[in-house]
């Protein structure tokens, strides 16, 4: 399993960015995919989740309504589409996998994941 991040970014205020995260040695079709981030001296945060099993996702509230999910299967990639930016959306922003089987109601959790990306930097600045 290998999950790659890329996108990440400067960006001022009310910008937008969109993530990439490659996979491969696993079937995204089967798998959860979480978004996390983590901001400069804080604890690593959910952000979101996709499972193409059940169509479902799920946001933060921190980001609800700004930020979409989403999943093409053909180019094994999860993405980021980030809109509204806001300084406090600065952090290094993993993507991260969970087996199949995952409940839902867990995935908010990093302890839910068991593969993690290497990370991607976004800084919004004014």
């Amino acid at each position: 399993v290998q999950l790659v991040e890329s996108g990440g970014g400067l960006v001022q205020p009310g910008g937008s960015l969109r993530l990439s995260c490659t996979t491969s040695g696993f079937n995204l079709d089967h798998f959860a995919v979480g978004w996390f981030r983590q901001a400069p001296g804080k604890e690593r945060d959910f952000v979101a989740f996709i499972r193409r099993s059940g169509s479902s996702t799920s946001y933060d509230e921190s980001v609800k309504g700004r930020f979409t999910i989403s999943l093409d299967s053909a180019k094994n990639t999860v993405y980021l589409q980030m809109n509204s930016l806001k300084p406090e959306d600065t952090a290094v922003y993993y993507c991260a996998t969970a087996p199949p089987g995952s409940i839902s109601s867990t995935l908010w959790r990093q302890n839910s994941y068991s593969d993690w990306g290497q990370g991607t930097l976004v800084t919004v600045y004014s």
